[in-house]
This record gives structure tokens, C-alpha cells and sequence, in this order.
């Protein structure tokens, strides 16, 4: 290979690397835009509510934690879509018929939650918590660019496998914060 076609490699490596870092910039910007807008409209969980997350949530968690439940309306998709959709992002995640979106701290349902949905949406917060927006908002970006689907993100797989233990159940309490704690340790987060 000629220097010619190696400084070509890199310079379109490069490139690729700011598109990566511009798409990690604009999904932290709207998911913090989101918990701003939504803030004003949260109350914390309910007493039911609690009972049944603080087996498996710490209660500063869970203090920390604030809900919408939107009921007769729906969050429209980012409005950087259509432009990450023209410079060839396909598969992105169709938020209108998610039955829930975590803004850091701020949980918003397109309905009154069932345990099952407020619990992914709960192992989420506790990403967002130990991670903080950035790194969780990168580890998400570059996980979707590999794998093409967000049902494929480490992070989303993770909240998918714990509220499918905490549905089934059978083992009784788990603290969420010593399995996202484990994650981060082993690296299960990197898609490499």
C-alpha cells in the first residue's frame, strides 16, 4: 500500500471519528434537553412503587428518581433523525412506540407504567447514574454504529436481561447497582 492510500485510510478514519463524536454530542444534548423540558412535570415515585423497586434499587436511588406519565400523547422522534437517516444511520430506535424513555433521572411513559416497565426503565437510571450522560451516551452511540440495532446495545441488553430476572423473579432480591457495577468492571459495555 502507498503512503498516498495510508494518509487516504486515515483521513477517512479521521472523518469517521468526528461523525462518531458529532452523533455523541447531539444524542447527550437531546437526551439533557429532555430531562430539562421534562422536569417541571415529574413527581416521585409512588409508595407501590417503591415498596416493590427498593429490593432491587438503593432507596438514594429511587429518592433521586422522578416520573411522567404522559398519557394522551407521545414523544416525536429526535429531530436529528432525518438528517442522521440522509447521511445513511438506518434502524434507529423509533422512540413514538417505546413504552418508555430515561432522561438521566427523569423516567417519562407514554402510559401508567407496569412494574416490568418501570423496572427497565429504573435499570437505566442506574447506567445514567454510575456512568453520567457522557459515557453512557457514548458507550450507547458507538454500541448502535456496530450493531445496527439498539436491542443489541450492551446497555439495553442489560436493562432487557434484569427486568426479565426481576419478571420471573425466582431468586428473590438483586441490588441493580452491583450488577451495573460488575458490568462497568468487566469491560461488557465496550463493543470492540
Amino acid at each position: 500500500m502507498s503512503l498516498k492510500e495510508l494518509q487516504n485510510r486515515a483521513a477517512d478514519a479521521e472523518l469517521a471519528e468526528m461523525r462518531v463524536h458529532d452523533a455523541i454530542a447531539r444524542v447527550a444534548d437531546y437526551l439533557h434537553d429532555q430531562r430539562e423540558r421534562f422536569f417541571p412535570e415529574t413527581r416521585p415515585l409512588s409508595e407501590e412503587q417503591r415498596r416493590i423497586a427498593v429490593r432491587f434499587f438503593s432507596p438514594a436511588l429511587l429518592d433521586a428518581v422522578r416520573i411522567v406519565e404522559l398519557m394522551h400523547c407521545r414523544l416525536e422522534n429526535p429531530p436529528f433523525y432525518p438528517e442522521a437517516e440522509a447521511q445513511g444511520f438506518s434502524n434507529l430506535p423509533d422512540i413514538r412506540h417505546m413504552a418508555s424513555l430515561t432522561f438521566e433521572d427523569v423516567l417519562v411513559f407514554h402510559q401508567s407504567p407496569a412494574d416490568r416497565i418501570l423496572f427497565h426503565a429504573l435499570v437505566h437510571a442506574v447506567q445514567f447514574q454510575m456512568l453520567g450522560l457522557e459515557r453512557y451516551t457514548e458507550l450507547f452511540v458507538r454500541a448502535f454504529l456496530r450493531m445496527g440495532s439498539h436491542f443489541l446495545v450492551p446497555l439495553e441488553a442489560q436493562a432487557f436481561a434484569l427486568d426479565s430476572k426481576f419478571a420471573v423473579n425466582g431468586e428473590g432480591p438483586f441490588s441493580v447497582e452491583e450488577e451495573v457495577c460488575r458490568w462497568i468492571r468487566e469491560g461488557r459495555y465496550v463493543i470492540r
